[in-house]
C-alpha cells in the first residue's frame, strides 16, 4: 500500500484544515519544499499536493510551489485544487504534476472529466470521491448529494477511471481514525477499483488496518504534522 503524505497550500504555506473549513486552519510550515524534501529523505515516493487557494479561486494559484517541489525532489506528485478546465490540467502537468485529482468537478461535470480520462489516460487522472455517511459531498463539503459513494465510483469505473481518493470529510483533520468499515465494503463491492483512503488516518495501527482491508494507498496529513505518526515509524512501510 502506498503511503502518501499530504501538503495543503494556502498563500504558499503548508497548512491543514479541519473538515475542509477555512476558518479552522493551522499553518505548519512556511516552506512546503522543505517539508516535501523531508518526506523524500524518509523514503516517501508519492505526494498529495492540494492548492486550497486554487479551490477557492476555481483556478490553480500555487503552481509555482508545485514547480519548485517537482524540480527539487523526485516525488510522484498528484495535484488538485482549482482544476476546472483542460487548460488548467495541462498547466499542472507542465508544472511537474505526474497526476491530478479531479475533485468537485468530477461530481459537477462528469462529461468533462470523462474527456480528461480519454485525453490524458486513466493513470494520470485520479477521481476525488469526497463522502459523508456513504454519500458524495458537494459544494466544498457543505452539502450531501443523493449519490452513494459506491454508485459514484461505479459510474467512473464505467467511464474508464481506475484510481479514487476516498475522503471521509466527517473525519478529515480530526485525528479520529479512518472509515474502515466503509473502505472494507467498497473493496468487496468494487474490487477492480484502486482505492486510496483519506481522512482520519491517525496512527500506525490505522495504516496497517487500511493495508489489511486491501486499500491501495493512504493519504496522511495532520497525523504527520501533529506527530501521531512519525516518519521514522512509517519508514518500514515505505
Amino acid at each position: 500500500m502506498d503511503i502518501i503524505p499530504a501538503i495543503d497550500l494556502i498563500n504558499g504555506q503548508c497548512v491543514r484544515l479541519t473538515e475542509g473549513d477555512f476558518s479552522q486552519q493551522t499553518t505548519y510550515d512556511s516552506d512546503p519544499l522543505a517539508v516535501a524534501q523531508r518526506f523524500e529523505q524518509a523514503g516517501v515516493r508519492r505526494l498529495h499536493l492540494v492548492d486550497l487557494d486554487g479551490a477557492r479561486a476555481k483556478q490553480p494559484v500555487n503552481l509555482p510551489v508545485l514547480e519548485r517541489i517537482a524540480r527539487h525532489t523526485s516525488l510522484t506528485i498528484d495535484f488538485g485544487g482549482g482544476l476546472q478546465s483542460e487548460a488548467a490540467v495541462r498547466q499542472a502537468f507542465d508544472a511537474g504534476a505526474r497526476q491530478i485529482t479531479a475533485g468537485s468537478i468530477a461530481v459537477r461535470e462528469p462529461a468533462l472529466v470523462g474527456e480528461w480520462l480519454r485525453t490524458f489516460g486513466a493513470e494520470r487522472i485520479i477521481i476525488g470521491a469526497d463522502f459523508r455517511d456513504n454519500h458524495i459531498s458537494i459544494n466544498a463539503w457543505a452539502e450531501q448529494s443523493e449519490r452513494t459513494l459506491a454508485e459514484f465510483i461505479e459510474d467512473y469505473l464505467a467511464a474508464g477511471a481506475t484510481t479514487f481518493i476516498c475522503t471521509d470529510v466527517s473525519k478529515d483533520g480530526k485525528l479520529q481514525g479512518p472509515a474502515l468499515a466503509t473502505y472494507q465494503q467498497l473493496r468487496q463491492q468494487l474490487p477492480q477499483a484502486q482505492l486510496i483512503a483519506s481522512g482520519g488516518v491517525t496512527t500506525l495501527a490505522d495504516v496497517e488496518a487500511l493495508a489489511a482491508v486491501g486499500m491501495h494507498g493512504a493519504i496522511i496529513g495532520k497525523a504527520i504534522y501533529e506527530g501521531t505518526i512519525t516518519l521514522d515509524e512509517m519508514r518500514p512501510l515505505l
